[in-house]
């Protein structure tokens, strides 16, 4: 099998013209030939940094994917895709891939980091099963884990890790998607029978969507409202069987109560069995309530060690964040297959005869591609490193070492930072890697459109990208106001003056004009403060705190309006409150690059890393520019220089484009792609030969355009040859 660092030996034996000097079949693309003493990336090195913290772990579960028996086969029937994801599971149980987040006193590693970084990685064997892996270990039995008692977790755990017990996570409700305060299905207890009664009242109350629920599914998590005395106390957790269990432990008949149907054929993500349920009285034992956070009585009284129903009901969602911190990871995984794909098969394919009358240029050396591949690998970078940080922030808040209020919000708010950014990413990145690579992309056999279908869901997975981005606004907003609570009128007198002072230099051509006369003209000078650290720093965090300050003074007047004003209010800014937490990310995203430099040794590939930083930063303020022309941050000159030096910033990561795609570490075996295989090359090297013999050989017919050509230069003699005739 190829390997990442084969791909390299390959490269590195063929020469400037991409002809190969080995006999053997490269499997990388062709990197055009640097100066001596250029930077180089050292990709073996850049490859395991990339490993990050659980190095080990991520190459193992890389491996894993990477197995024949464990990857996706293209044009199954549904029946049969569903059927090979429920058997890879219990191969992934056989192998121990999946327990290491659970307690060691059940037979897992207490791990939360370690595994969440391990999981991720299956998308690259086929995201069906990195899904239905998540629904059995990171939805069901985390449930189990994070919501139940030490007594629940014992009982109910061990069935739920080895997958003896497939489960559903029965949350979203057809008529309540992201809405799941407003869930309508209702746990009333009986305290005669000591049983809580699950009912969905109408339609709208299914639940929906559920993975195990069509096919596999024996048992579920079930969300509803608890009701006990007359009182509603919120959205709880139940545990309750659904299906038979058959002799040979598959699932059977529904239960008693219990309904439900096959969502069917879907966009992506057929592997997946997901289905709708509903509940007609259905008994569930008091027992079977997972009262971590909530507990009722025999005689029904409810009790909970978080007094407030609001902050009950968000820890409880909080503690099951790893669905999102996972599906950040994996997006980012699939942006780097997608791109690793576009790539190599930039480099070795070859169209039009523009720089040359006998050979045809590899198309990675137009502008064009690479601009529209090149931008994303630095995006991709960047939104690695932002994801190393928040696995970190999830291990700390997970393991308990730091286990408080403030971390867990933290780490609420950067899972819903990133994980919109990265699925949105994800999709976008694979349509254009579909198009850089022509009718070739759009075949199965590349797999490109395969995964794109199977990531589009994952903007909808785990919450809405668009009401996560909500959630962080609000948090922006709220630490905003954190930091006014207890003004002095002197002090709000000093930050009016301030913002005022603030709008009179950046909102009118003062700053604009103080850019121009710094610049003198001269883009060098310009490019020079665009390329600083510490400038990029400053625009790309200036620019979210004065957008978290204009929505803040746009929205005070909320505070003291009826409910109806203060909701219209914010309904008119929603699209700001949008934008501000796209560019809360951005600068996460671009912090964390810049804190991932300090840590890279070699000198080569650390310049080439800060040059794949800047061009992320610079992109993003590309992106934004009207913004920062409007708000005064940037000079037109500025504006003007910031897409000319991105250009050239592209042009100079050319020759490191493939050492880039090759330091992620994704060989053959994930990629899956015939056209990144090494055959595009054969191929090249194929054509280019037989047109060198036949040139050599003489026998080569003459194009019709160069016997015109011949002519009409003949033409052109003759007649300047008459005229001097004449004029004799």
């Amino acid at each position: 099998m190829t390997t990442t660092s084969d791909r390299t030996a390959a490269r590195d034996t063929q020469r400037g013209d991409g002809a190969a000097t080995s006999t053997s079949i490269p499997a990388a693309g062709v990197t055009p030939p640097m100066p001596e003493g250029e930077v180089r990336v050292d990709v073996a090195d850049l490859s395991h940094q990339l490993l990050g913290r659980w190095a080990d772990l991520r190459a193992k579960a890389r491996a894993t994917a990477g197995e024949e028996r464990f990857q996706r086969i293209e044009g199954l029937s549904l029946t049969e895709h569903r059927e090979r994801v429920m058997d890879q599971v219990k191969q992934l149980v056989e192998i121990g891939q999946v327990h290491r987040g659970f307690p060691t006193r059940l037979g897992g590693q207490d791990d939360a980091g370690g595994n969440l970084a391990g999981f991720e990685e299956l998308v690259a064997a086929d995201p069906s099963l990195q899904i239905k892996a998540g629904v059995q270990w990171g939805l069901f039995a985390a449930a189990i884990l994070h919501l139940g008692t030490p007594e629940q977790q014992d009982r109910l755990l061990p069935a739920a890790m080895d997958a003896s017990v497939p489960g559903a996570f029965a949350m979203t409700e057809t008529g309540h998607g992201s809405d799941v305060a407003s869930i309508a299905t209702t746990a009333t207890f009986d305290p005669a029978t000591q049983e809580f009664v699950v009912h969905t009242p109408f339609r709208g109350a299914w639940k929906d969507y559920l993975g195990n629920a069509a096919v596999n599914g024996t048992a579920a998590v079930i969300f509803a409202q608890l009701v006990t005395n007359g009182v509603n106390h919120g959205v709880h957790a139940f545990y309750a069987p659904i299906r038979e269990t058959t002799a040979d432990g598959a699932a059977g008949a529904f239960l008693p109560g219990v309904g439900g149907e096959d969502d069917g054929l879907k966009g992506g993500l057929n592997g997946i069995d997901n289905g709708r349920l509903h509940f007609t009285h259905v008994r569930v034992p008091r027992e079977n309530l997972l009262a971590r956070y909530g507990q009722v009585a025999e005689d029904g009284t409810y009790t909970s060690p978080i007094d407030s129903p609001g902050r009950r009901f968000f820890t409880m969602l909080g503690s099951l964040v790893q669905g999102r911190v996972s599906l950040d990871g994996a997006a980012i995984t699939a942006s780097k297959l997608g791109l690793t794909t576009a790539v190599t098969y930039g480099n070795q394919r070859r169209q039009f005869n523009a720089a040359s009358p006998v050979d045809e240029v590899v198309i990675l050396d137009y502008g064009t591609h690479q601009r529209r591949l090149i931008p994303r690998i630095a995006q991709t970078y960047a939104m690695h490193f932002a994801h190393d940080r928040l696995l970190d922030l999830f291990d700390l808040v997970f393991s308990g070492e730091n286990d408080t209020p403030e971390s867990r919000e933290d780490l609420e708010t950067m899972a819903a930072s990133l994980k919109p950014m990265s699925t949105w990413f994800a999709l976008d990145t694979l349509q254009e890697a579909r198009e850089a690579c022509g009718g070739a992309g759009f075949l199965t056999e590349n797999r490109i459109t395969s995964l794109r279908a199977d990531m589009d869901v994952y903007v909808t997975f785990e919450g809405d990208n668009t009401v996560l981005l909500q959630l962080v606004a609000k948090r922006l907003l709220a630490d905003y106001g954190k930091e006014f609570k207890d003004i002095s009128p002197g002090q709000m007198a000093r930050f009016v003056v301030e913002q005022a002072a603030d709008a009179a230099l950046h909102r009118t051509p003062l700053k604009r004009a103080a850019q121009t006369i710094a610049d003198v003209g001269d883009p060098r000078r310009a490019a020079g403060h665009l390329k600083d650290v510490g400038n990029q720093r400053e625009l790309l965090t200036d620019r979210v705190e004065t957008m978290v300050a204009d929505v803040a003074a746009a929205l005070r007047p909320a505070q003291k309006a009826t409910p109806e004003k203060a909701a219209e209010l914010f309904n008119e800014h929603q699209h700001e409150l949008i934008e501000m937490a796209k560019a809360h990310a951005d600068l996460l995203h671009w912090e964390a690059f810049t804190q991932a430099l300090e840590t890279i040794e070699d000198a080569g590939t650390r310049q080439v890393l800060t040059w794949v930083r800047d061009l992320f930063g610079l992109t993003v303020i590309e992106r934004n520019l009207a913004w920062y022309l409007i708000n005064g941050r940037l000079s037109a000159q500025r504006a003007r220089i910031v897409t000319g030096y991105i250009d050239r910033l592209v042009a100079r990561l050319r020759p490191h484009a493939q050492d880039l795609v090759d330091a992620w570490g994704y060989g053959p075996e994930h990629l899956r792609a015939k056209i990144a295989s090494g055959a595009e090359q054969v191929r090249q090297d194929e054509a280019r030969e037989y047109y060198r013999q036949l040139r050599a050989s003489g026998d080569e017919p003459v194009s019709e355009k160069s016997i015109k050509a011949r002519e009409k230069a003949a033409a052109k003699a003759a007649a300047r040859g008459g005229s001097k005739a004449a004029r004799r």
